[in-house]
């Protein structure tokens, strides 16, 4: 799947110039958690999210500054921290590197931004530099549970450990030259040994996602440790 499967469109915005006042009420009405800013050409400069209203005079939650906080930030910090919980305007409080993805991106890159950037939501945006949707973390997760099980039928038992060794094959972290598998009646056995506990559930949860197993009984032991 790709980003363009998943956004959603079109996508609530404010314009440069708007006031945090306007914001925080779209925000609220709306029942979202940031909003892109785009120009008069709608193009995006910039996104403001609930972290961006967070340290307002209005709430009186400004960051409280000691002297020796304030030695240890500057100057400039502090007059930066001034402006997020002072300025009327959303150009001065947006934040105006917005990471940014493309229709065609795969999802499991823009999963992988979400995570880098440590961050919701991304705009999605055409080669013209168009704002055509926003990707969230929650479309991440409405595609988990809307996903319908694959209709696989249920594998013989030679089948079912032909099929786990091959997975075992294209996985880099499986060592697999320690791994032993029998299967009878649908019950996967596995024996040898696993590197780590990380190792070990995965080769569990391998099995148990190929149709027709109907129990993974772990007999892996610790990878042995030889003196010289």
């Amino acid at each position: 799947m790709k980003a363009r499967d998943v956004m959603i469109s079109p996508v609530v915005t404010v314009r440069t110039g708007a006031t945090v006042r306007d914001v925080a009420r779209i925000l609220l009405e709306k029942h979202i958690s940031a909003v892109p800013v785009v120009d008069s050409a709608g193009k995006v400069v910039g996104i403001v999210s609930e972290r961006d209203l967070m340290h307002r005079a209005e709430a009186g939650t400004e960051r409280p500054y000691s002297w020796w906080v304030h030695f240890l930030a500057g100057d400039a910090t502090i007059a930066a921290d001034y402006v997020k919980s002072h300025a009327t305007k959303v150009d001065d409080v947006m934040t105006c590197e917005v990471i940014k993805a493309a229709p065609e991106t795969p999802l499991h890159e823009v999963a992988t931004m979400l995570e880098e950037h440590a961050i919701k939501r991304i705009p999605i945006v055409s080669r013209d530099g168009d704002l055509v949707g926003i990707v969230s973390r929650a479309n991440l997760i409405q595609v988990i549970a809307s996903a319908r099980p694959k209709l696989e039928m249920t594998l013989p038992d030679a089948a079912i450990r032909q099929k786990l060794l091959d997975e075992m094959k294209k996985q880099p972290w499986a060592h697999r030259y320690n791994l032993s598998v029998t299967v009878a009646g649908g019950v996967v056995d596995l024996w040898g040994y696993a590197q780590s506990d990380d190792e070990r559930r995965a080769i569990r949860v391998a099995a148990e996602a190929i149709p027709g197993v109907v129990l993974v009984n772990d007999h892996l032991a610790d990878s042995p440790v030889f003196a010289y």
